[in-house]
């Protein structure tokens, strides 16, 4: 069978504009996608600048619970989805609980004018922060890198276990990197930080009384 070019040429002039259009955004895909595999295009993973350790807190307001013990327990792993993608588990180095507080009037004395209690009008609710480890982070020049996610705080996420599927936001984050301790530190902190004998330790993010309420 012969190729007739006036007929080839009277195909090509029944091919609508919006097809040219269409064929024309499929070939730039295809280019696009040819030149990444090619690793002509930069990636993000030519971004990382190390793998390393991470730690970060999740802070979980207004968590309802009518038992007796907390769901979230050091030692354990929780499920974490970061942006309703899920990642994986993920170890549970701390985990704090306090009932929800309320501002009353010191009428027992001393020095401070108010003092925080129990609100008895929000029973049953409690605020957490978990601290996790994620030892297969990324780093990048714009922060540390989970599960292809840019851990920040602010960012949110969700903690499942067996028995609980908490939402919550990121309130910390901090990249570990493992060191000896010389004899004049001692350790601090939820994350582990080494601490000076002769200084005094930061604030502790963990104590309920005066960060959560």
């Amino acid at each position: 069978m012969k190729l007739n070019f006036n007929d080839f040429k009277d195909a090509l002039a029944e091919i609508k504009p919006i097809d040219w259009i269409i064929l024309c955004g499929i070939f730039v895909a295809l280019l696009v996608g040819v030149l990444t595999f090619a690793h002509f295009r930069g990636t993000a993973d030519k971004q990382i600048e190390a793998q390393t350790t991470i730690g970060f807190q999740v802070f979980l307001r207004g968590v309802t619970l009518t038992g007796t013990e907390s769901p979230i327990n050091p030692g354990e792993k929780t499920f974490i989805t970061i942006r309703n993608v899920p990642y994986t588990d993920l170890k549970v180095l701390d985990a704090k609980i306090d009932t929800k507080k309320t501002i009353m009037p010191n009428t027992r004395g001393g020095k401070e004018p108010f003092v925080m209690i129990d609100d008895a009008s929000q029973a049953f609710l409690y605020d957490m922060i978990v601290t996790l480890i994620d030892e297969n982070a990324k780093i990048t020049k714009d922060g540390a890198v989970v599960g292809g996610n840019k851990i920040k705080i602010g960012l949110p996420v969700t903690l499942e276990g067996p028995s609980y599927k908490l939402n919550g936001t990121v309130s910390d984050v901090r990249i570990l990197q493992p060191q000896p301790q010389p004899q004049n530190q001692q350790n601090n902190g939820a994350y582990g930080e080494t601490t000076p004998q002769n200084q005094q330790p930061q604030p502790d993010v963990n104590k309920q009384e005066q960060n959560m309420g």
